[in-house]
Parts: C-alpha cells; sequence; structure tokens
C-alpha cells in the first residue's frame, strides 16, 4: 500500500470517503479533505543501498460550509494522522484559515511531515 492510500484509508471515515488528491470535483458535497505532496526528505546511503523508509510533506486541506465546522473537523485530522499506525505523521505548521469567496468555501491547510515504509 502506498503512503497515499494509507491516508485516504485513515481520512474518509470523517468524510463518508470525500478525500481526493489534489483538488476534488467541482460538486463535492461538503465537508472533504483534499491532500498534495508537497516535498520531502530524502534518504542517501553511501553505498547505493534503497532505504526502506520515505519522507513526504503533505499538505492536507479541510474543506466546510463553515469556519466552525471546518477548524472542528481539522482537529480530528491532525489528532488521526498523529496517532496513525500505518505511518508516522509530524505537524509542521499549525493549521491555516482560507476561505474561497467564490465558492463560499471555508477551510484550513495544514503541513505534517509522513515517514513511511517504501
Amino acid at each position: 500500500m502506498t503512503v497515499e492510500a494509507d491516508i485516504y484509508t485513515l481520512l474518509q471515515g470523517f468524510v463518508g470517503g470525500r478525500v481526493f488528491p489534489d483538488v476534488a470535483p467541482f460538486s463535492t458535497v461538503r465537508p472533504y479533505i483534499t491532500y498534495q505532496q508537497i516535498g520531502g526528505e530524502v534518504i542517501n546511503y553511501t553505498d547505493a543501498q534503497l532505504p526502506d523508509k520515505q519522507n513526504g510533506y503533505f499538505q492536507i486541506n479541510v474543506w466546510a460550509t463553515s469556519r466552525a465546522s471546518a477548524a472542528a473537523l481539522a482537529l480530528q485530522v491532525d489528532a488521526a494522522l498523529r496517532a496513525a499506525s500505518a505511518f508516522q505523521a509530524e505537524p509542521q505548521s499549525a493549521p491555516i484559515a482560507t476561505h474561497d469567496p467564490d465558492l463560499d468555501l471555508y477551510g484550513t491547510i495544514q503541513d505534517f511531515s509522513i515517514w513511511s515504509a517504501r
């Protein structure tokens, strides 16, 4: 299983399966979660051996119909990622509030460093 599949499996129960890489389809029911990898640390061994672990920085975005519901869901997502057994996640920032006035969509954005099996 990939780390992306593990993220989906962990978070899909909070939003009825509405977890998407990068962007959600335009008509997606709220709340929903999107995520994307935004970099990561690289492990390089001097003997050219392939590491058994990998790291990725993932931006987790929570989208909802109100600021309060986005913030509440973001707290649940943060707790679930920190307690995950499939990988080790550590927040790299506190949540950032955002609003899309065109879609009247409220969100939070939070970055995590996630270590997982390769």
